[in-house]
C-alpha cells in the first residue's frame, strides 16, 4: 500500500515536472514565434464568454449600489433644492410686500405734498376686533400732538378722525362706522349732503337728499368743512346707487369710500389751518 502511494506520488510529480517544462516551452515559443497567436485568438473567443460569465456578479452587486446611492443622492438633492426653492420663494414674498408697502408710501408722500395743512404721518398697529365697530389704533398720541377730533387720512381720500388719545397711540373711527357722520358736499355743484356709516367697510349711505337734488351715479362727494371736524375738499366718496321712491321723502343714496380703509397700513393725520411745514422725520418715525 506504501508503495503504491509512493509510485502514485511518483508519477504525479513527474507530471508536474512536464508540465512546467511545457509551459516554459510554450512561454519562450510564444515570445520568439508567432505560430501561437492564432491559437490563442481562437482561445479568446472561447474564453470571453466564461469572463464575462464570471464578472455578471460583481458587475451586479456594483450596478445595484450604484443604483441605490443614485436613488439616495437624488433624493438629498430634490431635497436640498426643495428647502432653496421655498427659502427663495419667501424671500421673494417678502420682496414683493416690501415694494408694495415702499409705493403705498411714496403714495403717502405724494399726498401729503398735495395736502394744504400740516400733516404728520402714522402707522397702523392693531384693528379692532369688535365686528360692530370700525377703529384703527395708530402708533401716535398725546405726546406728537394728536387731538380728539383730528381728521385723519390715506393717499385716496377720508378715513376717519381721532376718537381717543392716550401717551403714544390713538383710536381712529372709520367714516363707515355706524356711529360716524361727515358732512359732505358734491364736487360737480356744491350740493351739501350728509355720510353715514353702515358697518360696511365698503359702503356709505348719503341721507336727507330730496328727489329734486341734483345728484348722479359717479358723483365725487368731498368735505365741505361745515362742522368745523374736517377741513374742506378732501374726497370721502363716490355715489354708486341711488333709489327714488316715491313714497319716501327723501332718496336712498349708497356711496363707496374712496380710502382703502381696510388695506391702508400708513395714514396722515392733519391739522387745519395750521401751515404745511413737516420734514422728513415726521415721515421716518412712522415707518
Amino acid at each position: 500500500m506504501a508503495a503504491r502511494d509512493t509510485r502514485a506520488r511518483s508519477s504525479d510529480f513527474l507530471r508536474l515536472v512536464l508540465l512546467i517544462c511545457l509551459s516554459v516551452i510554450v512561454m519562450l515559443a510564444d515570445r520568439r514565434t508567432e505560430y501561437l497567436d492564432n491559437a490563442r485568438s481562437i482561445l479568446a473567443v472561447f474564453i470571453t464568454p466564461l469572463q464575462f460569465i464570471a464578472s455578471t456578479p460583481d458587475r451586479l452587486g456594483t450596478w445595484i449600489q450604484e443604483a441605490f446611492t443614485s436613488e439616495e443622492s437624488l433624493n438629498q438633492a430634490y431635497t436640498r433644492v426643495r428647502g432653496e426653492n421655498m427659502k427663495l420663494r419667501a424671500r421673494l414674498q417678502r420682496m414683493q410686500a416690501l415694494e408694495a408697502e415702499n409705493a403705498s408710501l411714496r403714495r403717502l408722500l405724494a399726498a401729503a405734498e398735495k395736502v394744504p395743512d400740516q400733516v404728520l404721518m402714522a402707522e397702523l398697529v392693531d384693528v379692532s376686533l369688535d365686528p360692530y365697530t370700525h377703529k384703527l389704533i395708530v402708533n401716535r398720541g398725546v405726546t406728537d400732538g394728536i387731538y380728539l377730533g383730528q381728521p385723519v387720512l390715506d393717499p385716496e381720500g377720508v378715513m376717519g378722525q381721532v376718537t381717543e388719545t392716550m401717551p403714544f397711540t390713538s383710536a381712529v373711527t372709520l367714516i363707515t362706522d355706524p356711529s360716524h357722520a361727515t358732512p359732505v358736499q358734491v364736487e360737480r355743484n356744491g350740493l351739501r349732503a350728509i355720510t353715514f356709516g353702515t358697518g360696511t367697510a365698503d359702503k356709505l349711505k348719503v341721507s336727507y337728499l330730496t328727489h329734486n337734488a341734483d345728484i348722479k351715479i359717479g358723483d365725487v362727494l368731498v368735505t365741505s368743512g361745515m362742522g368745523g371736524r374736517f377741513p374742506a375738499g378732501y374726497p370721502v366718496a363716490e355715489v354708486m346707487e341711488i333709489v327714488r321712491d316715491a313714497s319716501e321723502a327723501f332718496l336712498r343714496i349708497s356711496a363707496k369710500p374712496v380710502a382703502r380703509l381696510e388695506r391702508s397700513k400708513h395714514i396722515l393725520l392733519v391739522w387745519q389751518g395750521i401751515q404745511k411745514d413737516f420734514s422728513e422725520e415726521d415721515f421716518g418715525e412712522g415707518e
